[in-house]
Formats: C-alpha cells, sequence, structure tokens
C-alpha cells in the first residue's frame, strides 16, 4: 500500500486505537530494527511501544494522516509517565506535573515506515511544543529510542541520560532522556 502526502494533523480519538496499535507494530518492527534486535522489539511491543489512552483522553496526542490512513502520531503530555503504554500501568505514574516546575513529556512518536523523512514526525513535535507552551510549560523531556534520536535533535533536544530499560522478556534496550527548553516565540508570554 502506498499512502500519499500531504497528511493532516488532528487530535487521536479514542476510536483510533486499533489504528494506533496497528501503527506502532508496524513502525516499530520496520523503523526499530536497524538499532534493536527482533526480541528486544518483541519484548518492547505492548509495554513500551504502546498505546497510551490516557494521552488520548487528555487530548494531546496527535495522528497525522492522509485520507483515512494513519501516517504518524506522537504527543506531549501533562502526567507524570515518560514512556509506555497504560497497560500495568499504577495509578500514581499519572500524577499531574506543575508546569512551574515540571517538564511536559513528549511521548509515543510513530511513523509508518513508507511515510518516514517526510516531516511527519517534525509536524507533530512541533504541535506539541505549542500545545505544551500553551498549557504553560516551559520545559519538555522525553525518552528516545535510539531511532528517535536524531529527530529530537534536530528538534532542539539535548540528551541527558542514557540508560537501559528492562522488558517483560527480561531482555534490555537502550535508551536516552533528553530535554528541551521551550523557545521563547512558543510561549503565549513571548
Amino acid at each position: 500500500m502506498s499512502i500519499e502526502s500531504p497528511f493532516a494533523l488532528r487530535l487521536a480519538a479514542p476510536d483510533d486505537v486499533g489504528a494506533l496499535e496497528d501503527l506502532i507494530a508496524l513502525s516499530t518492527r520496520a523503523l526499530q530494527a536497524p538499532y534493536y534486535s527482533r526480541e528486544q522489539i518483541a519484548g518492547a511491543l505492548g509495554t513500551v511501544f504502546a498505546v497510551d489512552r490516557q494521552l488520548i483522553a487528555d487530548r494531546t496526542y496527535f495522528v497525522a494522516h492522509s485520507g483515512a490512513t494513519l501516517s504518524g502520531c506522537g504527543g506531549w503530555s501533562r502526567r507524570k509517565t515518560l514512556f509506555g503504554g497504560d497497560a500495568g500501568r499504577d495509578a500514581t505514574q499519572d500524577a499531574l506535573l506543575d508546569p512551574a516546575r515540571d517538564a511536559a513529556r513528549i511521548r509515543a512518536f510513530f511513523v509508518h515506515p513508507e511515510c518516514a523523512r517526510r516531516g511527519i514526525g517534525t509536524a507533530i513535535l512541533d504541535a506539541c511544543e505549542r500545545a505544551a507552551a500553551k498549557a504553560g510549560f516551559t520545559e519538555l523531556e522525553l525518552v528516545a529510542t535510539l531511532a528517535g534520536v536524531p529527530l529530537y535533535r534536530c528538534g532542539g533536544f539535548r540528551a541527558t541520560e542514557s540508560f537501559d530499560i528492562t522488558l517483560p522478556n527480561g531482555l534490555t534496550m537502550p535508551a536516552v532522556r533528553m530535554h528541551k527548553t521551550i523557545a521563547a516565540h512558543a510561549r503565549p508570554d513571548g
């Protein structure tokens, strides 16, 4: 199937979950493969690489689409959780952040393999930054996969820590914590 550009952005809705799950699996298997083994990817699907319905409920998760086909997704959060789906998560991890002292989270970016490197991730990242700034945040934080680091570096993020995520199958996968101060022109008061 060939996916056409240009794409449009909209907020994700609960009825997108099935399509998001399909997109996440497709994106992960194709675009993470140069960085992680099949076993690591299998261990991360459904946990690290998964839908977080809280982002959809909070109206902070975007989908890029061309017609009815999802070509990418990603979002931001005003909640404590840094990464992963919602399955099995302790409700206390979803505590609200304080924009005066906490960084908003950039979360769960996935792009259809046929749409990679067409500006979808950048467009979603820009939309997230503007929305987080409008909500009063001046800082952004994320956990990047190795495949995602170049996108976030281009978006002005800097690495602050490298670490391993322990997967349910006992393997680990390297990840990078990254941070950015939101540019003054992106803030409502800037």
